[in-house]
């Protein structure tokens, strides 16, 4: 698969580099900017695939090494009380992974994000630290050596 195999119109086809933390030319993992939810990440696959079953086994398993490196990444550098990972799929039918540290009191814990807020914002976190972090951890994880 190769970044030429996208869809027109699809926005992680798309999308920009600006948030990349880690990539390769099989997937990448980007930085999902979002403030109630600080280390928020998602694993997108460069091809424009719908369904982990459209993938053959291999590529499978290579797609899961990198979410779960990426959930291996965030637990070391946030001590979560959870890991929410979601591969949803039905507003951007794109295959991708959300990785997303949960804490006891963020919005809507224990309910997904997605759900209606149990609670106010939490006050915003300092994370200009996390994301270089974040890119080497990736980096060392995932990076093949020489």
């Amino acid at each position: 698969m190769t970044q030429a195999e996208t869809s027109a119109g699809c926005p992680l086809c798309a999308a920009c580099d600006a948030a990349v933390l880690w990539r390769d030319d099989f997937c990448r993992v980007v930085w999902v900017d979002d403030p109630d939810y600080p280390g928020y990440c998602r694993v997108i696959l460069n091809a424009h695939v719908r369904e982990m079953t459209d993938l053959p086994e291999d590529a499978r398993q290579r797609l899961m090494a990198v979410v779960f490196a990426t959930e291996g990444a965030l637990r070391e550098a946030l001590q979560p009380d959870k890991v929410n990972l979601a591969s949803l799929g039905n507003q951007v039918p794109h295959l991708h992974w959300h990785v997303i540290p949960r804490f006891r009191d963020d919005r809507h814990f224990p309910d997904p994000i997605w759900a209606m807020p149990r609670r106010p914002p939490r006050p915003p976190v300092d994370v200009d630290g996390l994301k270089p972090r974040l890119a080497r951890t990736l980096a060392a994880l995932l990076t093949p050596p020489e």
